[in-house]
């Protein structure tokens, strides 16, 4: 008989050696709140092949949030942006939850808390979520925040790994506006910093680098161009559809300016311009004259059907708000 000759299978790839079971970098990941912004990124993570789990305040808003997901990805289907499958796949990776549990495992777990009728999100909730969370999590799992105020250094102040905090922004939510906002804190750690790049790279959006300041980049840019045109509009000089033309032509932008601020919310754009101008005391950020008279009349744009345009259902703008000046 021919002698059996026996080599190490390891060779050949066949066994499942200690560094093909560490688990890949943002696996699993969970999210704090399904509002708008959470649905978001639950909706990319998943997409970019990520396990996400959510967890909201009920079985209601759970049942809420499934078909709102489900919605934006049959909008997808039937634009030819995703096939039915890909909807199953995609669904199948989104686990939601009431217990907080469950997030045992995540690399990452963002806060997404919603906003309240005035446009402010609670401070004391929202570093109760973050003790809440460093419990279940391991040490070297990140915890992050989804906004755009100077904020994450407080939220990380009580914890014991406060290097581990770190604050995301998606500006306006539309295909093209891939840039994410990424806020280091005081203690925010280089190495988390790093990982959140990947993050980034990993949900096809490009990081870019922000020091904690009132507002970040995009967003102080973009209120300083809506209390102009405001102002503009205030005096007469133009109407909102040119206004809107020149924006949108001239500038080449996707939405006009009047437009982009019923998206984001009057609430939220006079919250954080007056927490901006007590910050920097600059003039350019107090809210016009116009913002004020629509957040005092519930007339906050997208959200509530009326703003500087009036919606449909849908959130379909169907007509200019004559009513503003």
């Amino acid at each position: 008989m021919s002698e059996i000759i026996i080599e190490p299978i390891e060779n050949y790839g066949l066994t499942i050696t200690s560094e093909s079971k560490k688990k890949q970098l943002f696996s699993k990941i969970g999210v704090v709140g399904a509002g708008k912004e959470g649905r978001t990124i639950i909706n990319m993570a998943a997409t970019a092949g990520m396990e996400v789990i959510f967890l909201d305040e009920s079985q209601e808003r759970i049942d809420f949030v499934m078909r709102e997901l489900k919605k934006v990805m049959d909008h997808k289907i039937s634009s030819w942006g995703l096939t039915s499958s890909e909807k199953k796949i995609i669904m199948n990776r989104i686990t939601p939850t009431l217990q907080y549990e469950d997030f045992k495992g995540c690399d990452l777990v963002i806060e997404c808390t919603r906003y309240s009728e005035s446009g402010r999100r609670s401070t004391p909730v929202r570093k109760n979520i973050f003790k809440r969370l460093e419990e279940i999590l391991d040490e070297d799992a990140i915890i992050a925040s989804n906004g755009s105020t100077v904020i994450i250094s407080e939220l990380a102040a009580d914890l014991d790994h406060k290097e581990r905090c770190v604050s995301l922004y998606f500006p306006v939510s539309h295909p093209d506006a891939r840039i994410l906002e990424i806020v280091s804190g005081m203690y925010t750690s280089e190495e988390v910093y790093h990982k959140m790049e990947i993050f980034a790279r990993l949900i096809k959006y490009k990081p870019h680098r922000i020091n904690e300041s009132n507002g970040n980049v995009s967003l102080r840019m973009l209120v300083v161009m809506i209390n102009e045109a405001c102002q503009i509009l205030l005096e007469r000089v133009s109407s909102i559809e040119d206004i809107e033309e020149t924006f949108t032509i001239i500038y080449g932008q996707r939405y006009g300016i009047f437009r982009m601020a019923d998206i984001i919310g009057i609430e939220r754009l006079v919250t954080l311009m007056e927490a901006m101008f007590n910050d920097f005391g600059a003039k350019h950020y107090k809210p016009n004259p116009i913002l004020w008279k629509l957040y005092r009349s519930n007339q906050l744009g997208v959200r509530t059907g009326k703003g500087f345009y009036i919606y449909d259902e849908d959130g379909n703008p169907v007509s200019i708000n004559k009513n503003i000046v």
